[in-house]
């Protein structure tokens, strides 16, 4: 499914992304460093055309360890060059330090050691070195203009395709769930959540397009996310509470329902009903599936801030540097930019 771009107005640059894997760059940002004592070594790996999970596998086999004791902040895409921190349970440096260094697995920094797991979230965010090839001859124009709507008003935080599946229907299988508690206990929880992860995405992707022309706005009824800590609060006046959105303090929030998760109201609570009910589902309904598959919701902004933004143009090639906070997307300011058929 395809959807709407917050810089509609403006032409798509096309072009080709991910020709080689060093097109595509992420380098985690840790949100803390290991303490220096603890059950848990912390290490820093560089790798090439390999994703988290079959890093992990690698890691477990190679050292012994349980896939389990192996702890990440993030998944990272395999068709990438990507750094991001992993711990290990109950390894030596001694050990960690002999893991093969190849085509896949560039480099390996031992960090330290520390109390606790690395637990998904527990990054700061991801930034990114992005290379689009093969532009049209107008880039040179627009590029700027667009990068100014996305740094002005934010990055429209649509979840990525890949959470869908190649297919594109893994959320229909989590609303076939959430009605059929024996196929639930069939499948391991991480393979369940999965799929209702899949459901809340698909939802809440429908109404934040519904308000990508907004999202910048806040209403009565919005509940709003602090850029600083994440905290939510209810909007009760909505012109009081603007300022603090156009200076990028606080943003619109869509639901990602669970078991104790608030939906809005007001206009924004009426597009979130609007939305489930054309899924087949009711707010109560969706509620009460959620207490029983045990999960409780949580709140996502309808944007993703966009600053440190640094490119440049070589003839038809851009190149493109920005940082992201944890949950966003890069491909989302790609196709702000692009606009090619998804």
């Amino acid at each position: 499914m395809s959807h709407p771009y917050l810089t509609a107005a403006l032409p798509g640059i096309g072009g080709r992304i991910r020709v080689v894997p060093e097109d595509f760059q992420v380098e985690e940002m840790p949100l803390y460093l290991p303490c220096g004592e603890g059950e848990h070594l912390y290490i820093k790996v560089a790798k090439r055309l390999l994703s988290t999970p079959d890093l992990i596998r690698r890691l477990s086999s190679v050292l012994g360890v349980k896939v389990q004791g192996i702890g990440s902040a993030g998944l990272k895409d395999a068709r990438a060059v990507t750094t991001q921190m992993l711990s290990l349970h109950g390894v030596t440096a001694e050990r960690a330090a002999g893991i093969k260094i190849d085509e896949q697995v560039l480099s390996v920094e031992i960090l330290g050691r520390h109390r606790n797991r690395l637990r998904p979230g527990h990054h700061a965010g991801n930034r990114f070195r992005l290379v689009i090839r093969d532009l049209e001859d107008h880039a040179h124009r627009t590029v700027p203009l667009v990068l100014q709507i996305l740094q002005e008003r934010g990055v429209p935080n649509y979840f990525g395709p890949q959470r869908q599946g190649r297919r594109g229907d893994n959320y229909q299988v989590g609303a076939e769930l959430l009605a059929d508690e024996a196929r639930r206990r069939k499948m391991s929880r991480a393979k369940r959540m999965w799929y209702l992860n899949s459901l809340q995405s698909h939802l809440f992707n429908q109404i934040l397009a519904r308000r990508v022309d907004r999202l910048d706005r806040v209403f009565a009824g919005d509940w709003a996310m602090k850029t600083e800590n994440g905290a939510c609060f209810p909007v009760e006046n909505a012109e009081q509470e603007q300022p603090r959105a156009d200076r990028f303090e606080i943003s619109p929030t869509g639901i990602l329902f669970g078991s104790r998760v608030s939906w809005a109201d007001g206009e924004p609570g009426i597009i979130e009903r609007e939305v489930v009910s054309e899924n087949g589902a009711t707010p109560e309904g969706l509620t009460e599936a959620a207490k029983a598959c045990g999960f409780r919701g949580e709140r996502r902004p309808l944007r993703a801030k966009l600053d440190q933004v640094e490119w440049a143009l070589d003839g038809n090639v851009l190149t493109l540097g920005f940082p992201l906070p944890p949950g966003a997307y890069a491909t989302n300011v790609l196709r702000e930019l692009m606009k090619t058929p998804e």
